[in-house]
C-alpha cells in the first residue's frame, strides 16, 4: 500500500471539489453524459471541467523539475484562472530573470 501513496502524491494538486467530481466520475463508468445529468449542466461543460482536472495532473505529476511560481502559473491555467498568452508571457519573464539571477550569482561566485 506504500507504493500507492508514493505514486499518488498528485493527488495534493487537486481541491476538494476536484477530487468529489473524481470519485463521481467513477462512479458513473467514466460516463460524461451521466455526469451531465447529475451536475445539471451540459456535456461540454463537464467535458471542460474534467479537462482540467485532467490538466492540474500532468502538472503536478510530469516529474519536471520546475520552481514553486511555475508550477503555480501552470495550475493557474489549468483552472482556467488565467489564459495561455498570459501563461507564455508569465513564463517567459520569469525563466528571464532567474536566468539573469544565475548569471549574478555566478559573477559573484568567480569574484569571491
Amino acid at each position: 500500500m506504500a507504493a500507492v501513496k508514493a505514486e499518488a502524491w498528485w493527488i495534493e494538486a487537486l481541491g476538494d471539489e476536484d477530487l468529489h467530481f473524481v470519485k463521481r466520475f467513477v462512479q458513473a463508468s467514466g460516463s460524461l453524459k451521466e455526469m451531465a445529468g447529475v451536475y445539471g449542466v451540459s456535456y461540454p461543460t463537464v467535458r471542460l471541467r474534467l479537462d482540467r482536472i485532467i490538466a492540474k495532473i500532468q502538472v503536478a505529476d510530469s516529474g519536471q523539475t520546475i520552481s514553486e511560481f511555475e508550477r503555480i502559473l501552470r495550475l493557474q491555467h489549468a483552472e482556467g484562472r488565467i489564459d495561455l498568452e498570459t501563461l507564455k508571457v508569465l513564463l517567459a519573464a520569469h525563466r528571464r530573470e532567474v536566468e539573469s539571477r544565475g548569471g549574478q550569482a555566478g559573477q559573484a561566485e568567480q569574484a569571491g
